[in-house]
């Protein structure tokens, strides 16, 4: 039985030199911190053997061990080695074509979870990476999109403002100069001035409403107001219109259902959808808005008879400016009415959404009901 003294130091003279090896390959591996994986794995076994042989080295010398048995010692030891050293070098060699594979994948135009088996730790990434290319790329669709709204709006808005601008200024000049003196004619110029400045106003009002949306910065103030008294003003403030171009209103709510909005806004979101309703329904025909409890939410539907939009347009009905050949655009302006609609219900956490339903439209807009009806049928 070997003395504890002996072992202990045995255990010294092994600890201090693995200790000074251990320092060495530290500075090695400082160095080399910036090269790849398998020039540190290479150093972190080379470190390894050579701690070994230094500490049998010092253990034999210290001990007396015979020739013999020392160089049996080293020879195992050796061996160990290198099998640790070549199995390094093709881990780092696996390590270094994963990354090489994963590099590629990120340099490629659309980035693709490479096929290769990566290691747990890479293939983690992988799937990371490429769950941040997918929400870039909706990014970048939703950036170009915006951008063409943009264009496009900023196209409509010069066309519609010049339009009216070119007539006020034509009035304007007749009567500045007197080509116009009889009363009747100078009576029809100012009634057809002060319309087209209402028209200029009422679009002036849609863009200032629109960017506040855009920008983050329409602050609503909620309030708990009926269903009925929702549907009703909406009812009331565009009746007028209904009637000068000669189409039937109907409106009907569901008594009893609260809601917590902010009555302005989305009182004019839902003006938009009825004006927009009547400058695309025939004379004669019948336009009905809906209030209901349905599934748990607050609908208001408006149906009108104008025929129906292709399908192909149905899904930007609500963008900013577009006018389709079944333009979709209250007020007769830039095409703002639809979009401010979207706006205003969104930032209700709401929904809306248009289906065709011969012999026309149905745009529904779903709320978060308000109060504690949640249990009645819609």
């Amino acid at each position: 039985m070997i003395p504890l003294r002996d072992l202990i130091e045995v255990a010294a003279y092994a600890a201090g030199a693995a200790l000074l090896v251990a320092l060495v390959g530290l500075a090695a591996l400082y160095a080399l911190r910036g090269r790849s994986v398998a020039a540190q794995l290479t150093v972190v076994a080379t470190a390894t053997v050579v701690s070994s042989v230094a500490g049998i080295v010092a253990i034999t010398v210290r001990m007396m061990l015979s020739e013999h048995d020392r160089n049996v010692a080293l020879t195992v030891v050796l061996a160990a080695g290198l099998v640790s050293l070549g199995v390094s070098l093709l881990l780092g060699r696996r390590l270094i074509a994963a990354n090489r594979a994963l590099v590629q994948a990120v340099r490629a135009d659309s980035f693709r979870v490479p096929r290769t088996r990566l290691p747990a730790e890479l293939a983690e990434l992988a799937r990371e990476l490429a769950a941040a290319y997918e929400r870039l790329d909706a990014s970048h669709r939703r950036e170009q999109a915006l951008e063409s709204s943009r264009r496009e709006l900023v196209a409509w808005v010069s066309h519609d403002l010049r339009t009216p601008l070119a007539g006020l200024r034509a009035m304007a000049e007749a009567l500045e100069d007197e080509v116009v003196v009889d009363a009747a004619t100078v009576g029809r110029y100012h009634g057809r001035i002060r319309v087209e400045v209402d028209r200029l106003t009422e679009m002036v009002d849609d863009l200032f409403e629109l960017s506040r949306i855009h920008a983050g910065a329409l602050r609503l103030s909620r309030q708990r107001i009926g269903l009925e008294d929702l549907v009703a003003e909406a009812i009331a403030g565009t009746e007028a219109l209904a009637v000068a171009k000669g189409v039937r209103l109907r409106g009907k709510s569901q008594a009893g259902v609260p809601v917590e909005v902010d009555a302005s806004e989305l009182g004019r979101a839902l003006r938009n959808l009825v004006v927009n309703a009547i400058r695309h329904t025939p004379w004669d025909e019948t336009i009905e808005v809906l209030g209901e409890l349905r599934d748990g939410m607050v609908c208001v539907t408006v149906t009108d008879a104008c025929g129906g939009i292709p399908e192909q347009d149905l899904a930007r009905v609500f963008d900013v400016a577009f006018r389709g050949e079944a333009a979709r655009s209250p007020g007769g302006g830039a095409g703002l009415g639809l979009a401010i609609a979207r706006g205003i219900v969104e930032a209700h956490a709401g929904e809306i959404g248009v289906t065709n339903a011969l012999p026309g439209c149905r745009f529904v807009v779903r709320l978060p009901l308000g109060g504690e009806r949640a249990s009645l049928g819609g």
